[in-house]
């Protein structure tokens, strides 16, 4: 089983064309994941299943208006947890993670944009919490050792991923035995026909490459994971049969 995009030159085009549309998110805080009815990055973050205390939680410009769900809800961390956000953005669910796992436990962001890099850590600088961190780097080739984490999250950012499996089997590696994926995304509820899969404008908007319930089960069983669920939630897209979902798995102990 493999992901839609086979060739070395379309996942270069893809990521390339990712690159550049989240650096225009971070330096020029624009917008990505589609539609949205919220007035306000806030009204974004509350439509999406944040609580306004985590708002008053992070950092004003790290809540960027980006995703489609709540990792951190669902994750359930515990004190002195090492945690790992796949595509970190601005920071803000690192953020809201190093509350729940407090002054003993470790927040680690990834992100392959600089300028997100740039702006997470100052974000961090003017933030309380001195566990969190940010690394440049690929999502599918973490800048992490093996078995270092004990939980990763992500929103919205797997499905920007022409590399999906590879992604998982990263995530895999990384994680300490008994260690667990938290994940919001969006998945396709049916294959999506080619000429979407091959439009870069609905790929940066999450849409484009989203792939399908089945797809991903399969990816995270190859992987190794056990305990796998994914959980539609809600209707995302008008024009594609895209809903919000939540991933969960586990690694063996």
């Amino acid at each position: 089983m493999t992901d839609p995009s086979t060739t070395d030159e379309s996942r270069t085009d893809q990521r390339s064309h990712v690159r550049a549309a989240y650096d225009d998110v971070a330096t020029n805080d624009g917008g990505c994941c589609g539609p949205t009815t919220a007035a306000s990055t806030t009204d974004h973050a509350i439509e999406i299943g944040y609580e306004r205390d985590d708002l008053e939680t992070a950092p004003e410009d790290a809540n960027m208006g980006l995703g489609c769900g709540n990792p951190v809800a669902i994750s359930e961390l515990e004190a002195g947890e090492t945690v790992l956000d796949l595509g970190s953005g601005g920071g803000f669910d690192c953020f809201l993670a190093a509350r729940e796992v407090g002054p003993d436990g470790q927040v680690i962001g990834v992100d392959m944009t600089p300028s997100m890099i740039d702006r997470a850590r100052e974000n961090a600088r003017e933030s309380e919490f001195e566990t969190v961190e940010f690394r440049l780097g690929e999502i599918e080739h973490l800048p992490i050792g093996d078995e270092r984490v004990d939980v990763i999250i992500s929103n919205c950012v797997l499905n920007l991923s022409p590399e999906k499996s590879r992604v998982l089997e990263e995530a895999f590696r990384v994680l300490r035995p008994g260690g667990r994926l938290s994940i919001s995304d969006l998945v396709a509820t049916e294959p999506l026909p080619a000429a979407v899969r091959e439009d870069i404008a609905a790929v940066t908007e999450c849409v484009g490459n989203a792939a399908t319930v089945d797809d991903l089960e399969g990816w995270l069983a190859g992987a190794g994971f056990v305990d796998i669920e994914i959980i539609e939630e809600g209707t995302w897209s008008e024009d594609y049969p895209i809903v919000s979902a939540r991933i969960e798995a586990k690694k063996p102990v």
